[in-house]
């Protein structure tokens, strides 16, 4: 039919230069957000010409930049994609969120992990007069946060380490975990039991319990956080059912997969 667009077949190498292509970018984005070419060889198993021929194009798009010193970035037309996609995420998230806020008294957050930070993509709010307002959009370190040790412990122990090596652990309270063995152990302490607490790591005098959201494209965790006083250990270990359950539903939403 004229003027449809024509329909890219495997053999012709356009639906494989795509996937590779994608695949840099999300290597980009493992690495920190920046790598040299060699590097990126390295990870990825392709030869240096094609990696060079790829980038070139995502450089000309705007989706990669590339510095002085000839490494190269995620550009900055990535941002207005994640920011779309984001809100979405949290549109059709928040519902959820709702219920176990409903449950459980207290405010419900969707994060993921972007780049080395993570991101609050969505958020139900606690009815309570005194709630968490930790902000739709905020960034934080994942080392600090319910939500950062769930998601890094579902991660490859290798791929945690490398982020939490670039980020460093600098405390936000005295209960931050500031040294990587430790932490290291923590993770694995996380991953055996299915959910990770943030004992005041974050902010000093509140609790909460977050499970990594399983199988998505996106590493991304769901939480429930309150003032210590409310938000008990027993009453966080207690939720964390059904804190499993909606990751569960969330994860089988078609936008997850």
């Amino acid at each position: 039919m004229e003027g449809a667009c024509p329909k890219v077949s495997r053999e012709s190498g356009g639906v494989q230069s795509l996937q590779r292509a994608f695949d840099l970018l999300e290597r980009l984005a493992d690495a920190g957000g920046e790598a040299s070419l060699s590097e990126l060889a390295a990870v990825s198993g392709l030869p240096l010409p094609t990696i060079h021929r790829l980038i070139r194009t995502l450089v000309d798009l705007g989706y990669v930049r590339q510095h002085d010193n000839r490494r190269y970035a995620l550009g900055p037309r990535l941002i207005r994609l994640g920011e779309g996609a984001g809100r979405q995420f949290g549109t059709w998230a928040r519902p959820l969120l709702a219920e176990l806020v409903d449950e459980t008294g207290e405010t419900a957050n969707l994060a993921v992990l972007d780049g080395d930070e993570i991101v609050y993509v969505a958020q139900a709010p606690s009815r309570h007069s005194m709630r968490m307002f930790t902000e739709v959009g905020r960034r934080v370190l994942p080392h600090a946060t319910g939500v950062g040790k769930a998601v890094l412990a579902a991660l490859p122990r290798d791929r945690a380490r490398e982020l939490l090596e670039r980020t460093g652990l600098p405390a936000r309270t005295p209960n931050t975990i500031t040294d990587l063995g430790a932490m290291l152990a923590e993770l694995d302490l996380v991953a055996a039991r299915g959910h990770a607490l943030d004992e005041g790591e974050q902010e000093l005098g509140v609790r909460c319990v977050a499970v990594a959201v399983p199988g998505g494209p996106t590493p991304a965790a769901v939480s429930v956080s309150g003032p210590e006083g409310r938000l008990t250990r027993e009453a966080a270990e207690g939720i964390t059912g059904l804190l499993h359950g909606i990751a569960d539903r969330l994860a089988s939403r078609p936008t997850m997969g």
